[in-house]
């Protein structure tokens, strides 16, 4: 009964919120409501949760190994004033030139280009290899990251990497100083991008998965001939554990009838006015433009039990797999749909 006394007090608040994803806002006015109702349809029944505090490292952002396909994936070439050629490149090493503390278990870490100016070399959607081996380890830790640094930017990188206890690779990262070094790889491409695609795409992300959406998302608003709408849908276990919030913040301030960002965490403080508990799929439901809408793509990225429950998982990191979860259950199709 109190699930269905929430939903029908959401249900004004869901219309306003479809209009946005099917026929964009009217400028101006509170998004108060517009959240409030968010928070109603997020603590309807059948949540998910898949990005609890585990033990196991993040498999879509630099925890799993990078296989085989990934590490064979790097292009023949890339724009000559890129640092990361392709082809035969092969591993170039880079220095560590500072670190940013951003909570907890997460820091961002700049590394220096080779060349001052030169830009990385990366494309819209791509993600670069990290590698490294201990002096006790029979084999390198080879693990992929996309970079949050503009890809226009000169001279250097950055990462934003969230430290797992049993992620090797992590691990190592936040050990690093100033000055040491780490081995990169790249490009590995994965969704190719270019201005107007999509009318409406959707990002929906979970923990550390926010990499490659906020990588999409910059470079769409930053390209004034590209007019496509964004909506992010992302899950946290606390407040604290919001990557790049300001990033987003800024984007919905400057582009509020093209951008919304919705959050939902496991952990709220006492005031939280967004999503509590789970991604559901009445949340889905109400956010994410409608399926029968033809030219839209949903992108999806985060630790594997978000896979599960939102998309199903990938077959392999070059194989999409097929399309399951909620957003099969909503009436997305397999071309609507691509996994991180």
């Amino acid at each position: 009964m109190f699930a269905r006394h929430v939903f029908r007090t959401a249900q004004p608040l869901k219309n306003s919120i479809r209009h946005y994803a099917t026929g964009g806002p009217s400028s101006g006015g509170s998004s108060t409501a517009l959240y409030s109702g968010i928070a109603a349809a997020a603590g309807l029944g059948g949540g998910y949760y898949y990005y609890s505090q585990q033990k196991k490292p993040n498999a879509a952002e630099g925890g799993a190994p990078a296989s085989k396909e990934e590490q064979k994936a790097v292009p023949a070439s890339t724009p000559k004033s890129g640092s990361f050629t392709g082809g035969e490149q092969g591993f170039i090493s880079l220095k560590l030139d500072s670190v940013e503390e951003i909570n907890h278990n997460t820091k961002k870490f700049r590394f220096s280009l080779p060349d001052k100016d030169n830009v990385s070399g990366l494309q819209i959607t791509s993600a670069l290899l990290t590698k490294y081996q201990g002096p006790e380890m029979e084999k390198p830790v080879i693990r992929p990251y996309t970079p949050t640094s503009d890809g226009d930017a000169k001279g250097f990188i950055e990462l934003v990497v969230k430290r797992y206890p049993e992620g090797p690779m992590s691990e190592h990262l936040h050990s690093l100083k100033v000055d040491e070094r780490l081995d990169f790889k790249g490009p590995i491409p994965k969704y190719p991008w270019s201005a107007n695609k999509h009318d409406h795409i959707a990002l929906i992300a979970g923990g550390t998965g926010i990499t490659p959406m906020y990588q999409l998302a910059r470079a769409i608003f930053k390209n004034p001939e590209d007019k496509t709408k964004v909506t992010l849908v992302f899950g946290n276990v606390s407040e604290e554990d919001i990557l790049l919030r300001q990033e987003f913040a800024d984007l919905e301030n400057q582009y509020p009838q093209r951008f919304k960002a919705f959050y939902v965490l496991d952990n709220p403080p006492e005031n939280w006015q967004q999503g509590k508990g789970f991604i559901t799929k009445d949340l889905l439901k109400t956010v994410l433009p409608e399926p029968k809408v033809e030219n839209i793509k949903v992108f999806v990225c985060g630790p594997p039990p978000l896979y599960k429950a939102i998309s199903g998982t990938k077959k392999s990191p070059t194989e999409q797999g097929e399309l399951s979860g909620v957003l099969k259950e909503l009436g997305y199709s397999q071309e609507q749909v691509y996994k991180f």
